[in-house]
């Protein structure tokens, strides 16, 4: 499952400003000798990574193949239109917007696509999972759009799916989004489907971390179903850090317009072509095969947690996320984290539903990537449990997190 080359040391750089090469060489030593856990995080290949540093990097490209607005986009016209390709063969979709700079940005241009300022929409509350894009009142969708948040059930933990209609009749939303940064089940996309043409509303499905099993069919794919999807090319798709959208040809020219040149200016040609490389790696049957043993690594994870005390959220996973409550083991979720950063298992803190105080947010993808199966899992749970509850010192963990990652790494020579 793992990537098979190091990334190339630039020598230029290190000539010319060693100190930069420095921090560089330092992060990769960190990636490589720590437990990457972080829900969000992959690893590229070096393919990509050979992409995102190409000449490509130097063009400036406003609009859309054979329609820039500044000269000499000859080349960077086929690698945007073979990123689009790939992606629409990838998904299933009669459409494909490669440009956006990031998820947020992606979520952005579909609302800007479909909504005006002032407009109702249903999602997933902050509480319960939901993105800051889906209301936060810190972020442009809660200043410029009218949320109405709908929940989770407060024993299984599972998207309140009576609460979604009832709330969608009672409102008559715009649109409605379904879609988490923290919600470790499939989502039922044709149940959201059939309560939006219910109230006559968009569907937006915000596929950042699920959209990697989709292209490996280790998910349910929300293209069928939603107008607009928006995704991100890096978590367990392992691509770039970027975003994207797919719909159908009817929003295509609404979409692409709300990408260039409402939200956001000149494409990035350099992330473009790594985007399409990373969608090339995805249609493989490797890709395929390491989408299924992340999943399968996640719930061997989310067990062994359970096993050791710690409340699993939903009570286990169906994608790469595990989040979970570590109050039984006497500790709070940022007390948690802060433990086990000292012994070299980096993670995330995470709102817990229908509760005061934070849990952990675990993901696999990376992991699954160095070539990690349910043996190692069951290791990393016994681990994370025993530096939680203080019963392991944490230098002694960190030795065993470099014993555990040393024979993974990420890069091998």
């Amino acid at each position: 499952m793992s990537v098979t080359h190091a990334p190339q040391t630039a020598d230029v750089l290190a000539r010319q400003d060693p100190e930069l090469a420095e921090i560089l060489l330092g992060e990769l030593d960190r990636q490589s000798s720590t437990l990457q856990l972080v829900a969000a995080e992959n690893f590229c290949s070096p393919a990509v990574l050979a992409a995102l540093g190409s000449a490509l990097a130097n063009k400036y490209a406003e609009g859309y193949p054979g329609a820039r607005h500044h000269g000499g986009c000859e080349m960077v016209d086929v690698a945007e239109r073979l990123a689009v390709e790939r992606a629409k063969s990838l998904f299933g979709a009669e459409h494909a917007n490669v440009q956006s700079h990031s998820g947020s940005s992606a979520v952005l241009a579909a609302y800007a696509a479909l909504l005006r300022p002032g407009d109702t929409v249903l999602a997933l509350g902050l509480p319960y999972g939901g993105h800051l894009t889906h209301g936060s009142p810190a972020n442009f969708s809660g200043r410029w759009f009218d949320f109405v948040p709908y929940g989770v059930d407060a024993e299984t933990g599972i998207i309140d799916h009576e609460q979604v209609r009832t709330l969608a009749r009672a409102h008559r939303p715009k649109a409605i989004v379904c879609g988490s940064i923290a919600y470790p089940r499939h989502i039922d996309y044709a149940y959201f489907r059939e309560v939006a043409d219910e109230v006559g509303a968009y569907l937006i499905a915000d596929a950042a971390h699920p959209i990697g099993l989709v292209a490996g069919g280790a998910a349910p794919s929300p293209v069928p179903y939603a107008d607009v999807v928006c995704a991100t090319t890096h978590k367990v798709l392992r691509g770039p850090r970027g975003g994207m959208l797919l719909c159908g040809s009817e929003l295509a020219e609404r979409v692409d317009r709300a990408v260039f040149p409402f939200t956001q200016g000149g494409a990035q040609m350099h992330t473009i072509a790594a985007k399409a490389v990373a969608f090339g790696e995805a249609a493989t049957p490797a890709f395929s095969a390491y989408a299924h043993q992340v999943v399968a690594n996640a719930r061997v994870l989310a067990a062994a947690l359970a096993d050791e005390g710690l409340v699993v959220t939903t009570g286990g996973t169906d994608t790469h996320l595990v989040t979970a409550d570590p109050a039984p083991l006497g500790v709070d979720g940022r007390t948690a984290r802060g433990r086990l950063a000292a012994a070299g298992v980096v993670l995330d803190c995470c709102v817990l539903p229908h509760a005061d105080l934070r849990g952990l947010r675990l993901g696999t993808a990376a992991v699954t990537t160095q070539g990690m199966a349910e043996k190692e899992m069951a290791r990393i749970a016994a681990l994370l449990a025993g530096v939680v509850r203080g019963s392991v010192e944490s230098a002694w963990a960190r030795e065993e997190v470099r014993d555990l990652v040393g024979g993974f790494p990420p890069y091998p020579a």
